[in-house]
């Protein structure tokens, strides 16, 4: 990471520090000012489980009887999120494979406490309808806008790789998602690699066409992260946390019109085209495997070999382990 990343990283961190400090004050107040009443802060996308259990509101019937009470903030990626995190602004949250590879490159304190498997169809390498691109092979030399850092960082990596070519092969303008979608409608960029509900929306709005996906590829895990102290000192929390999305996760597979019905007045977006992209994932919360660590691994040495992270590391180091999250997610 160079040292303008780091600058530009550290300050986001304290603005996010200081936006937290006044949030947490608010539901401080809210809760009457008790000094018992415990505030979760949990980071979340208009995408993923965590979406689905605010807007259910069973996780807040599930923590209080440990005495606590969630504050929701959403971010439009996963690498805000975990720069959330890193400023301690919040205690948990989800986020694609490659932010905490980043993330734990960039010195931040966090834990692996539970995973996701990702849908080979739930993000992809989108071009115009009347574009000349056919396949991968044809972005050599061409602008693609994406999210540094996030899920989509690594599909157009991998996809790159099977076409023969290398990252320096193709131009990268590195864009959050509503200015990568105001570029691809500009014509500004070539490609945009986005991930849904973004996704599903530009293949509505815009009938982007999909250039590839995850298809033929090995697809990473997506993961649950929360603060290294938090996941140590609320284990019990934690815990009860990954039950409940094991839970909903259930449901949600069972039950994608509902859902859609549900979470599509949260997120400000058409049922039918939540229902699109919650039917690309396949639910299923578990602990952080050997295996599970083991594929992580694979996608943290990727970017280090493309010289997006400055060294090597082990994930190992940085999943959490601990028997009350194992027993919450065998259980149900």
């Amino acid at each position: 990471m160079t040292r303008h990343a780091r600058f530009q990283f550290h300050v986001a961190a304290a603005l996010l520090t200081a936006i937290a400090t006044f949030a947490t004050v608010d539901a401080s107040a809210q809760s009457g000012g008790s000094d018992t009443a415990r505030v979760l802060r949990i980071g979340y996308q208009k995408s993923g489980l965590l979406a689905i259990l605010k807007a259910q509101g069973s996780l807040d019937e599930r923590l209080k009887p440990l005495g606590y009470s969630i504050k929701w903030f959403e971010f439009p990626a996963g690498p805000q999120l975990l720069e959330a995190l890193n400023a301690n602004s919040v205690d948990f949250g989800y986020t694609g494979a490659p932010p905490p590879v980043f993330a734990q490159a960039g010195g931040v304190n966090f834990v692996y406490v539970g995973a996701e498997p990702s849908g080979e169809h739930a993000e992809a390498i989108l071009v115009k309808s009347d574009s000349t691109l056919r396949n991968v092979a044809d972005l050599k030399g061409k602008r693609v806008a994406l999210q540094k850092g996030s899920s989509s960082n690594y599909l157009l990596l991998e996809a790159l790789k099977k076409a023969g070519l290398r990252y320096e092969d193709v131009r990268p303008v590195y864009l959050a998602p509503a200015d990568a979608r105001a570029a691809f409608e500009s014509g500004s960029v070539d490609a945009w690699v986005i991930w849904d509900p973004y996704y599903a929306s530009a293949q509505q709005a815009l009938k982007a066409r999909t250039l590839a996906d995850y298809t033929g590829l090995n697809g990473p895990y997506n993961f649950y992260e929360a603060t290294r102290d938090f996941a140590r000192q609320h284990p019990e929390v934690v815990g009860a946390i990954l039950g409940q999305l094991r839970t909903a996760g259930l449901w949600v597979n069972a039950h994608p019109v509902e859902t859609a019905a549900l979470i599509a007045p949260k997120v400000g977006l058409d049922p039918k085209l939540v229902e699109t992209w919650v039917r690309r994932y396949p639910y299923g919360t578990t602990a952080v495997t050997d295996d599970i660590a083991r594929s992580q691994q694979g996608v943290a040495d990727a970017f280090y070999g493309a010289h997006l992270i400055p060294q090597k590391i082990a994930v190992k180091d940085a999943v959490w382990q601990n028997p009350l999250a194992t027993a919450a997610l065998a259980a149900k």
